[in-house]
């Protein structure tokens, strides 16, 4: 038997036994979960700034606030949940779930999770195996590190639930993997959150807040605004207003991310190789670095803008209805709202097409 498989089975075995079922249970485990979160914030941040450049005030907003946030929320939330639900429904914990995403619902529902972050942080992946144990249930919760073999290799085995956070590709790949055993699935995609600019808005405002979005992470996040749609007339000024970010020449600032690897680097830098580059494209390969850069296109777009969303597209046309009537037709999947999804935990998390499948929310993990 391999060591996946034993993990596995030791996760199945832990969870049979009963212990997970108590609310007692759950609380100390997501108490341990927070407290890890402010016990080894320095080494969280440094781990974060070794993968992505992340600064500790970035990995701290963008990163800790949430996970702090939702398991206040739940604490704040679980005996309540017990209690509005009808005398004839008693919820049951699934059972093992693989998560190769958020964790903390999982916990707040009483099953095993078997915890698969992405090789890409390595770094991240490394001081995760590593604190986990010692603040969480080493049985009921593991955390498996490797590549594309053992994740291969993590999807033969049987689960209650998968859930997955990570791109479309892979979410088909997991999807056809788990119907082997008919095992049900949550999948969070990367999907396309276009922002569109009208003639009469504030043009100073606008552009200042869909490039803070869009350089959060360096783009590498399903949240960034994927491009803009305007009017031929606003392109120049849109062009202008961007470039007046200082984060556009910020390969020197502490607080502007990196490309998560050298694979990723080039393969972004190959994409803008040959495209008209309204401003930056500028890279620095031994640090990951690529400049903000705005790629200006005429309408209807360019396969480019439906593949990558770490670049800033720019698109003209001529009005709102008409960019809604191209978006409609296209076969992308969109993000609706997900800023104020990710920041309520009352909000189910909702995306259109290929970008969701099923729904996850953190107001009611029971029922998710």
């Amino acid at each position: 038997m391999s060591k996946i498989s034993e993990t596995v089975k030791r996760a199945r075995a832990a969870f049979n036994s009963g212990k997970t079922r108590p609310l007692k249970f759950w609380i100390p485990q997501l108490e341990n979960l927070q407290r890890m979160m402010k016990e080894r914030e320095e080494e969280i941040a440094a781990a974060l700034y070794a993968d992505l450049h992340k600064s500790k005030q970035s990995a701290l907003s963008q990163e800790g606030i949430f996970l702090l946030g939702e398991v206040d929320y739940v604490l704040a939330s679980l005996l309540q949940w017990i209690l509005d639900e009808p005398a004839y429904i008693h919820s049951e914990p699934l059972g093992v779930v693989l998560i190769i995403g958020s964790l903390v619902g999982a916990i707040a529902a009483g099953n095993a999770v078997v915890l698969k972050p992405s090789e890409l942080s390595e770094q991240t992946v490394i001081l995760l195996a590593t604190l986990l144990p010692q603040y969480l249930d080493k049985d009921l919760f593991p955390v498996i590190n490797g590549g594309a073999s053992e994740t291969t290799e993590l999807l033969k085995e049987k689960f209650d639930h998968i859930l997955y956070t990570g791109s479309t590709g892979v979410g088909k790949i997991i999807t056809t993997t788990a119907a082997k055993h008919l095992t049900p699935v949550t999948l969070e995609l990367g999907g396309k959150s276009p922002c569109y600019i009208d003639k009469d808005c504030d043009l100073d405002i606008a552009c200042r807040r869909i490039t803070w979005g869009k350089f959060m992470n360096c783009g590498q996040i399903c949240l960034t605004p994927d491009y803009i749609l305007c009017d031929p007339a606003l392109q120049g000024q849109v062009v202008e207003k961007i470039k007046k970010n200082p984060e556009n020449d910020a390969k020197s600032s502490q607080d502007y991310g990196r490309m998560v690897n050298n694979h990723h680097f080039e393969r972004v830098m190959n994409l803008i190789e040959g495209q008209k580059v309204a401003y930056g494209g500028n890279g620095d390969e031994a640090s990951c670095y690529i400049g903000g850069l705005p790629l200006s296109f005429p309408f209807p777009l360019l396969e480019l803008v439906l593949s990558e969303g770490v670049l800033y597209k720019i698109i003209t046309n001529l009005s709102l209805s008409s960019g809604i009537i191209w978006f409609q037709r296209q076969e992308i999947d969109q993000n609706d709202g997900r800023w104020p999804q990710m920041q309520w935990e009352t909000l189910a998390f909702l995306s259109l097409g290929l970008s969701q499948v099923s729904v996850y929310s953190r107001q009611h993990p029971f029922s998710d």
